[in-house]
C-alpha cells in the first residue's frame, strides 16, 4: 500500500480552482470522496458542457471565431460562438423531436466536419451520451459498433474526402444496420453529393436544423458524472469493450490540459482523427471551454500535397498544435521544411507513442528554438492526456508516478517496471460496458493494491527520462488507437490455411508502431503473396484498417522454449530483416539470444 500522500492536500486545492472556473447549475458540495477505485468527484454538482464550451463565451465574444474549419478539397468555413450556439441549440430541439433526451444514446459515423461537433455539444445539451464511429471502419466491424453502442440515432454523410477519394459513408452504414436492430432514425450530413439511397427513418441534417424551434434546445442541467462520451477500447474476445466518461469529469481534465499542459495561445489545431478521444477532448471541449479558437482539418496532410500542415499553420496563425508521432513521422518522410511561416507556432505536443529522441531532435531543427516540443502521456481510460514533459506551466496538477516491480516495490533507476499513478485521477472512466469476464479495468488496480497500474512498461534512462517500453498487456496504442494482438491473432488462427500464428508490435520508419504477424501455414500450403494479402485483409476487414499486420513472416513452427515477451521481441527484430518472407523457428530462438539486455 503507498504511504500517505503529505501534498494531497494542495493536489486537490489544484483540481478544485479549476472546477470553479466552471458554470455549475448545482455548485458541488464535496470535491473528492474516496471510494476506491473509481472515487467521486465534484460530489452534488451538476451543469451542462454545451453550456459551458459556448453560452458562457456568448456575453464577452460571441462574435470569436469558436472553429476555423478547412476540407480536403480546400473549403473553408467559420464559426462564431454566436453561431455555433445557435447551431447547437437547433440541432438539440432536432434531437429531441427525435425522441433524444436524458440517457439517450447518438453515435457520430462523421468525419472532421463541423457538424461533429455541432453534434457532441448537442448531445450534451440533451443530457445524450454520443460515441465517435470511425469512418474508415469496414461494414462488419461498423455493425458490431453500432449493435456494441445501441444508439437511438446515428448521424452521417453522404460520403466524405480522405486522402483524394470520397468514402460512401452512408452506403456503408446502410449495409451495417441491415444487421442491427434499435436505430430509429439515421440523419445524413451533404458533404459531397454523391448519390444516397434513403430509408425510413432517414433524414437530412440541414432539414432537421433547419425545421427545428430553437427554443426546444434549452440545455439539461446534469450531474457531474453523467456519461457523456464513451470511447471504444481494442476489441476483447471479438467484441467491442467501450468506457463511459463523466460530464463534469471530461470537462475538468480537458481545460487544465488546454490552460497549463497543451494550449499556447490562442489558436489550438488537434491534428487528428475525430474518433479518437485525444481529438475530442483536447482538440474540441479543451479550446472550447478556454475560449479560444481550434482549427479543423478534414483529410490527410499530403493533400494536395505534403506541404499542407505548414500551409494550415502559417493560414491560421495557430500557436499551439497537437498531434501523433505517427503522423510527424510521416512528415518527416516527406522531407518537408515549411514552405511559409510557422512564426506563430509556439507549442507542439505529441501524444499517442512515445516521441523519439530522433523525431524530437527533426523537428526541432525544422521548426526552432523558439517552438517548445513536449512529449504527453495519457490513456482513454483517464480521459486524455494526464501528464506532458514539458507543461506550459507548474499550475497542471500532478498525478504523480512510479516505476514498480512485479513484487510492488519500486525498481532501482535503469530497471523496467511497471508506470503506476500515485494520485486518483478526475478524469478516469466513470463505468465499463465489456464482455463478461473482460473488464478492461480490474487490472489497472489488482497488480498493485493501492496504485493506479497504467498497463505500461518503462525505465529510468540516466538522464533522468522515462523510457516507455511497450505494454504489460498484449495491447498496443497505433497511430492513437488501441489494438489488441490477441485478437489479430485470433482472426489469423480462423483462416483455414493456418496452423499456428503470433502477433506482435514493430515499428516502421514512416509509420511508426504497426502490427506484426508470424504465421505456420497448414501442411501441404504454400505461401504466395495473394495469400498474405488475403491475411493482411482479414485482419482489417474484421478488426480495422490499424489492426492489418504491416509486417508478415511465414515460420516452419512455433515453440514453446521462449516467453512470450522474447519470443514477440525477436519477431520483430526479425520482421526488419525478412519481412513477408520465410524464417525458421531456430531463427527465432537466435534472436532471441541476441537481444539486448534491458
Amino acid at each position: 500500500m503507498p504511504e500517505p500522500d503529505p501534498t494531497m492536500d494542495s493536489y486537490l486545492a489544484r483540481w478544485s480552482d479549476i472546477a470553479e472556473a466552471l458554470v455549475w447549475d448545482t455548485p458541488f458540495t464535496e470535491l473528492f470522496r474516496s471510494r476506491p477505485p473509481l472515487h467521486d468527484w465534484f460530489v452534488g454538482g451538476s451543469l451542462n458542457l454545451s453550456v459551458n464550451c459556448i453560452d458562457r463565451h456568448l456575453d464577452d465574444h460571441g462574435d470569436r471565431e469558436a472553429i476555423l474549419w478547412e476540407g480536403e478539397p480546400g473549403e473553408r468555413r467559420v464559426l462564431t460562438y454566436r453561431e455555433l450556439h445557435a447551431q447547437v441549440e437547433r440541432l438539440a430541439a432536432g434531437l429531441r423531436e427525435l425522441g433524444v433526451g436524458p440517457g439517450g444514446r447518438v453515435a457520430l459515423h462523421l468525419g472532421w466536419v463541423p457538424e461533429t461537433v455541432v453534434a457532441m455539444m448537442a448531445c450534451a445539451r440533451t443530457g445524450a451520451e454520443y460515441t465517435v464511429i470511425p469512418v474508415a471502419l469496414p461494414v462488419e466491424a461498423l455493425a458490431i459498433r453500432v449493435d456494441d453502442f445501441r444508439p437511438q440515432v446515428i448521424l452521417t454523410q453522404d460520403g466524405g474526402w480522405r486522402h483524394g477519394a470520397i468514402l460512401p459513408l452512408k452506403a456503408r452504414l446502410d449495409e451495417a444496420l441491415e444487421a442491427s436492430s434499435g436505430v430509429e432514425h439515421t440523419v445524413v450530413v451533404r458533404r459531397t453529393g454523391i448519390q444516397v439511397d434513403w430509408y425510413e427513418g432517414d433524414r437530412w441534417y440541414d432539414d432537421l436544423v433547419g425545421n427545428a424551434d430553437p427554443s426546444g434546445g434549452a440545455p439539461v442541467s446534469v450531474a457531474a458524472a453523467h456519461p457523456v462520451a464513451c470511447v471504444h477500447l481494442a476489441n476483447r474476445r471479438g467484441h467491442p469493450v467501450a468506457i463511459r466518461l463523466g460530464t463534469a469529469n471530461l470537462a475538468v481534465v480537458a481545460l487544465a490540459n488546454h490552460l497549463h499542459s497543451l494550449g499556447d495561445g490562442d489558436v489550438f489545431w488537434g491534428a487528428a482523427d475525430i474518433a479518437w478521444l485525444g481529438a475530442q477532448a483536447h482538440g474540441v471541449v479543451g479550446p472550447l471551454l478556454a475560449g479560444a479558437r481550434t482549427v479543423m482539418y478534414e483529410g490527410t496532410l499530403d493533400i494536395p500535397d505534403p506541404a499542407r500542415t505548414w500551409q494550415i499553420i502559417e493560414r491560421y496563425d495557430v500557436t499551439a498544435m497537437l498531434t501523433s508521432p505517427s503522423i510527424v513521422r510521416a512528415l518527416r518522410s516527406w522531407s518537408l521544411t515549411p514552405t511559409g511561416s510557422t512564426g506563430s507556432l509556439r507549442r507542439l505536443t505529441t501524444i499517442g507513442d512515445r516521441l523519439d529522441p530522433d523525431l524530437r531532435a527533426w523537428l526541432g531543427e525544422v521548426l526552432g528554438d523558439e517552438v517548445a516540443l513536449a512529449d504527453a502521456w495519457g490513456q482513454l481510460e483517464l480521459g486524455g492526456v494526464v501528464t506532458s514533459d514539458r507543461p506550459v506551466d507548474d499550475r497542471m496538477p500532478a498525478a504523480g508516478f512510479i516505476i514498480l516491480g512485479t513484487d510492488g516495490s519500486p525498481v532501482a533507476p535503469g530497471e523496467a517496471g511497471e508506470w503506476a499513478m500515485l494520485r486518483p485521477w478526475p478524469g478516469l472512466l466513470r463505468d465499463v460496458e465489456a464482455p463478461e469476464g473482460t473488464d478492461p479495468t480490474s487490472y489497472h488496480w489488482e497488480r498493485h493494491p493501492g496504485f493506479y497500474a497504467t498497463g505500461d512498461l518503462a525505465r529510468l534512462t540516466p538522464t533522468g527520462q522515462i523510457e516507455f517500453l511497450g505494454r504489460v498487456d498484449e495491447v498496443i496504442t497505433v497511430s492513437g488507437q488501441l489494438v489488441s494482438l490477441n485478437e489479430v491473432r485470433d482472426v489469423l488462427l480462423d483462416q483455414p490455411f493456418v496452423a499456428d500464428a503470433d502477433s506482435f508490435e514493430t515499428t516502421d520508419q514512416r509509420l511508426g508502431r504497426v502490427v506484426g504477424a508470424a504465421v505456420v501455414l497448414a501442411p501441404g500450403t504454400s505461401w504466395t503473396a495473394a495469400m498474405l494479402r488475403d491475411l493482411q485483409d482479414a485482419a482489417r476487414e474484421l478488426l480495422g484498417g490499424l489492426s492489418r499486420p504491416y509486417r508478415l513472416l511465414v515460420l516452419d513452427r512455433l515453440g514453446g522454449d521462449l516467453d512470450p515477451v522474447a519470443r514477440r521481441q525477436a519477431l520483430a527484430v526479425l520482421a526488419h530483416a525478412h519481412e513477408h518472407r520465410s524464417v525458421t523457428w531456430d531463427q527465432v530462438v537466435q534472436a532471441a539470444r541476441d537481444l539486448p539486455v534491458s
